[in-house]
């Protein structure tokens, strides 16, 4: 019926790019809570995306969402989602999520890709 645990993959460091619909997240939000429910939608998209619990925002992500104030947040925003090991020896999760923000021109024709090593 299901597959098996066993037959998955491996989490590994990875890169994802993808664009986030927040207008739809944010349907019938009152106006002083748009911009902090934003950031929350995306770290809750990142978090399904990569599988992990620990999300970090970028500090340039955050000012973008917050640009046009607390209530007229952008409809759409284009982020960079990098799986990475955590240093922490301690830490609980073994992996954590940076997302950063991509400057884009336009929306249009864009699809959500997997980023090779720019290094």
């Amino acid at each position: 019926m299901g597959k098996d645990r066993k037959d998955r993959k491996t989490m590994e460091p990875r890169v994802v790019e993808c664009t986030i619909n927040l207008n739809k997240r944010l349907h019938k939000t009152t106006f002083k809570k748009k911009a902090p429910k934003a950031i929350k939608q995306i770290k809750l998209f990142a978090q399904k995306m990569m599988k992990t619990d620990d999300v970090r925002v970028d500090v340039q992500l955050n000012k973008f969402v917050w640009s046009k104030g607390v209530r007229n947040v952008p409809k759409r925003v284009r982020v960079r989602l990098n799986r990475k090991r955590n240093e922490d020896e301690e830490a609980a999760d073994q992996f954590y999520t940076h997302v950063t923000y991509v400057k884009v021109e336009s929306f249009k024709e864009l699809e959500t890709k997997l980023v090779e090593d720019e290094a």
